[in-house]
């Protein structure tokens, strides 16, 4: 098509109503390109520093961090919104749950927890926290859109440190660091129905996407215990490394990745044959993990290293440290 032609500085007037439809259009068409950036671009990662009273937001398409923001006195529990849009803390100096605004990385509200708040993890659906509160022995239920406590939960175990929905959330399983077992709570009726041994020491927990399973470590014991969730019943054990600690499950319930503190690595389940086919080396301390979507790369926060270690998962081999702030506790990606 050809160029009109008009006089060097002569101007053509639009007419109103040509001139609203296309700023529509235009309006429109940001907010479909700022859709459609936001449906494929890599999600961030977040990394808790304890040590530095900080966390640290990593690009995962790039893998580096992009900011470090300070916040909290001792933040350690880390988890995300479904949507994004909030990143969740708990602040074990302040007793509190930190809600932060992940445009700005800035704290906008908080919720009072109590003494010494660990893991914090949210619902599939988004509409409730459990925090695993280790001082009194309790699991408290916070409802995130009125920012408050509903309900808590007093447990068997003493200093309760993870307390994990099951896909379905009918069931929180919870385990506690001076126990040697899990906690199993009905949500509806709001209190352990049955503990179930493990071994030494528990930790972190990870549920098969079916939900039909649930595996936990024990770090004191060096293992890992599989529960049938329908029968809430330990039908095999896995000997893992050494201080076997935290468990995150790939989205296509064919593995699970668990930390060994004591050797600096991550194992590798099959759930077919509950057996450790692989351990990559990551970094000093590994401890709480986080997957991405598409399971194609576990972030590792290792404390002693001061690292966020990245784990290719297909060829299960680390591809890169990231530095982030002192003591990293956890990660979570949406």
């Amino acid at each position: 098509m050809g160029k009109a032609k008009h006089t060097v500085g002569e101007t053509t007037p639009l007419p109103a109503n040509i001139k609203s439809m296309y700023l529509h259009q235009i309006i429109a068409a940001i907010a479909f390109g700022a859709t459609a950036l936001c449906a494929t671009a890599a999600p961030f990662a977040y990394a808790s520093n304890e040590g530095s009273a900080s966390v640290s937001v990593i690009d995962t398409a790039i893998d580096k961090v992009t900011v470090t923001s300070k916040l909290g006195q001792k933040p350690r529990g880390i988890a995300v919104s479904p949507d994004g849009a909030r990143l969740y803390l708990s602040d074990q100096t302040a007793g509190a749950l930190l809600i932060v605004d992940t445009a700005r990385m800035a704290e906008i509200a908080r919720v009072p927890l109590g003494d010494s708040p660990e893991a914090i993890y949210v619902s599939a659906d988004g509409k409730w926290i459990a925090a695993a509160i280790e001082e009194n022995d309790q699991v408290l239920i916070v409802d995130t859109a009125a920012l408050k406590v509903v309900r808590s939960v007093k447990m068997r175990g003493k200093n309760p440190e993870h307390a994990v929905w099951s896909p379905d959330g009918k069931w929180l399983y919870v385990s506690a660091e001076e126990a040697d077992s899990v906690d199993i709570v009905d949500v509806a009726k709001g209190e352990v129905i049955k503990s179930v041994k493990v071994g030494d020491r528990p930790r972190g927990i990870g549920f098969l996407p079916d939900g039909t399973r649930a595996y936990v470590a024990a770090e004191n014991a060096d293992t890992i215990s599989v529960i049938d969730v329908g029968k809430h019943e330990v039908i095999a054990k896995i000997k893992a490394g050494s201080r076997s600690n935290g468990v995150v499950v790939h989205p296509d319930g064919k593995h699970v990745f668990v930390s060994s503190g004591g050797e600096g690595a991550v194992q590798v389940i099959d759930t077919a044959t509950n057996t450790i086919i692989a351990k990559v080396a990551v970094g000093r301390r590994p401890w709480n993990m986080a997957l991405t979507p598409d399971g194609r790369k576990l972030y590792v926060a290792c404390g002693r290293s001061n690292t966020v270690a990245v784990v290719d998962t297909a060829t299960y081999r680390k591809i890169g440290d990231i530095p982030v702030g002192e003591l990293p506790w956890g990660v979570a990606i949406r």
